[in-house]
């Protein structure tokens, strides 16, 4: 969890500003993980959150406590806990027309997201805990999810066991095995 403490001041912020930007850069690389040519999970953490509030703080001026607090009351939900995965989940279709026909034809794909650590069942997301993010019509290009896993599979992803993740929508079907950096950096979130 994110405290005032863990922030850098405004002028701190300034001078460290782009070492710190190139260091969350190199880490989110880690933490992105495409599952076919239109979906990628974006997996965040403390320093990926941290990012967030600090670049919200430089853009909007912001060194009173009560605005930094609601800040950080909006990014802390998204730090993984020990027990979960936690990921901004983007539908990326770069023609604007193709993208609004896909939100069209995938509705309720945010349900359909899954991560697996192998010998265990599949585990499907939690979505949008903030807000309902699709209409009768359409669903959105952006959803966050949670993903909660049990003792057995923390423990056996921390044995090494291989993880999976996929999407079992009608329109949109895909499964990929998790690279072995973005793997370790995932594991890293486990209690």
């Amino acid at each position: 969890m994110l405290t005032h403490d863990r922030l850098y001041t405004l002028e701190h912020y300034a001078r460290i500003r782009p070492e710190f930007r190139a260091r969350v850069i190199a880490h989110k690389k880690n933490r992105q993980l495409p599952i076919g040519a239109h979906a990628t999970l974006y997996f965040e953490d403390a320093l990926t959150m941290q990012y967030q509030v600090q670049e919200m703080l430089r853009l909007e001026r912001m060194f009173e406590p009560e605005p930094i607090q609601e800040e950080l009351d909006v990014y802390n939900p998204l730090i993984p806990d020990g027990h979960n995965w936690k990921a901004t989940f983007m539908v990326e279709y770069s023609d604007v027309d193709e993208r609004r026909r896909a939100l069209a034809r995938l509705i309720g794909i945010e349900k359909k997201v899954w991560m697996q650590v192998d010998g265990c069942d599949r585990v499907y997301p939690i979505a949008n805990e903030d807000l309902d993010r699709e209409t009768e019509d359409k669903t959105s290009a952006v959803h966050f999810l949670r993903f909660e896993l049990t003792p057995q599979m923390i423990a056996a992803a921390k044995a090494g066991a291989a993880l999976r993740a996929g999407i079992d929508h009608d329109q949109y079907r895909e499964a990929v095995l998790v690279a072995p950096a973005v793997r370790a950096s995932l594991v890293a979130d486990l209690a």
